[in-house]
């Protein structure tokens, strides 16, 4: 049995919570080994006068973790470091959080009732093709010429044979990234960037390389200096504000980092599921350099999260390269939400809703301008997050967890850094992933936290 014991006078609301980051806290700080027995949840219960259940719901808070692990006729242990990297988010939602540190657009009642009449019309005119059909391209066929116009309010001109349809935006940037870079090649990609692509480029072999970033994103001379020694395949780029920092690429930017690929002859995957929400577009990547640019977008982020289908921009020569791709992998887009998705945007209904969702996140920035007043952060009136860097003495970590402690979860700035030392003390915050009233809530205790003097999380030694 270890010799540590938590502190029963640091304990806050929830308690489980707090119980379940003390037990962390004492991990990372090595007061706890790997192996070590934990007390049994009887024993702690007493130890610190909470209830057995409330010791069992940190105990489960942990094992959900990764931190412990429980045998049954032996008990509770410290678990080895986790080899695969925790979300940015909480993976569910728990009554007692106010969940802003998950990237999804605002959603209201009208999304439901707007997805239970598109499946009862979809349900009284089913073409036979969307359940009986097993050959994507004649299925298809319809729904990626529906594809160029929407396409084209993204700023992307195209025709219908360069699109494949795809379940989503995380589907697409696979795909582009199996048809640009082979195993073992190198892709380049913002040293703060998605946060997915770490371990996806691990599971695939693919080597990543981070490039300094500025206000506006990538820098130039820095991607240039990165592909000098002829080992990078391959660009990855989030030019608009859906990249964690919220920057926006300006268009003298975009063409820069254009001549540069074309300098060292990269592919270049620019993802923008984002698409036509932002009123003032720049030219995407894809509209500079579409010999050379793999395009994904998709509808969860501009239209509804259940709508999971998207579109994936190729070049003339990587057709078929794409085609073999998505056909190893997901064989096809899902018909019954690509069909659902197809109608929505020939009726005009998905751009109505893409117009709601601005209108919305236009609300929320101005709501978290109001509370956020003379505190740095970075957001687009038109994105679903703010960046907000953390002041020298703020550790992030303790800064994340004392939020939690009151309720709130945000997204660590640590959890999307690429390159090694790139300075990411800083938290991303959603500002479309709940109420307005639990925004405003959330955004006073992250206000109050910053107003506050930066303490450790007590430990009892």
């Amino acid at each position: 049995m270890t010799k540590w014991h938590p502190d029963a006078a640091a304990l806050s609301r929830p308690v489980y919570l707090s119980l379940a980051e003390q037990v962390q806290s004492a991990i990372a700080e090595g007061h706890l080994a790997v192996g070590d027995r934990l007390p049994t949840h009887r024993q702690l219960a007493d130890q610190l006068g909470i209830s057995v259940q409330t010791v069992s719901r940190a105990y489960e808070e942990l094992i959900r973790r990764g931190l412990i692990s429980g045998e049954t006729g032996r008990g509770t242990f410290v678990r080895a470091a986790k080899s695969e990297p925790d979300p940015p988010f909480i993976p569910q939602r728990v009554d007692e959080v106010i969940d802003l540190s998950i990237l999804k657009p605002v959603c209201d009642p009208l999304h439901v009732e707007a997805m239970k009449q598109g499946l009862v019309e979809l349900a009284s005119s089913l073409p036979p093709s969307v359940v009986l059909s097993f050959r994507p391209n004649t299925l298809f066929a319809r729904h990626r010429a529906a594809a160029v116009p929407w396409l084209r309010d993204c700023g992307v001109e195209t025709s219908a044979a360069n699109v494949t349809l795809t379940n989503g935006a995380t589907a697409g940037m696979t795909i582009a990234l199996m048809a640009a870079a082979p195993p073992g090649s190198t892709v380049a990609t913002e040293e703060i960037g998605h946060h997915t692509l770490l371990p996806l480029a691990s599971y695939m072999g693919i080597k990543l390389r981070g490039v300094a970033i500025d206000e506006q994103g990538l820098l130039p001379d820095a991607l240039d200096a990165a592909c000098r020694d002829g080992t990078v395949r391959a660009l990855f780029v989030m030019p608009s504000p859906i990249n964690p920092t919220a920057s926006h690429m300006g268009a003298a930017r975009r063409a820069d980092i254009v001549r540069v690929a074309q300098r060292h002859n990269l592919s270049i995957i620019e993802n923008d599921p984002l698409g036509p929400i932002l009123e003032e577009r720049r030219p995407p990547l894809a509209a500079l350099a579409p010999e050379r640019t793999l395009y994904v977008t998709s509808f969860t982020k501009c239209v509804m999260p259940g709508l999971r289908t998207g579109y994936l921009v190729v070049p003339d020569r990587l057709i078929a390269g794409v085609a073999n791709r998505h056909l190893v992998t997901n064989w096809m887009a899902t018909p019954l939400i690509a069909e659902l998705a197809t109608r929505w945007v020939e009726s005009g209904f998905a751009m109505e809703m893409v117009r709601w969702q601005r209108r919305a996140l236009r609300r929320r920035h101005e709501l978290a301008a109001e509370i956020l007043a003379g505190i740095p952060h970075r957001g687009h009136p038109e994105g679903l997050h703010v960046w907000l860097p953390l002041g020298e003495g703020r550790p992030e970590a303790t800064f994340v967890s004392h939020a939690r402690l009151q309720g709130v979860a945000v997204a660590a700035g640590s959890a999307f850094a690429i390159a090694p030392g790139a300075r990411t003390a800083a938290l991303r915050i959603s500002i479309a992933s709940t109420t307005e009233s639990e925004l405003r809530a959330g955004l006073g205790v992250i206000v109050n936290l910053l107003n506050s003097d930066p303490e450790p999380v007590l430990l009892a030694i």
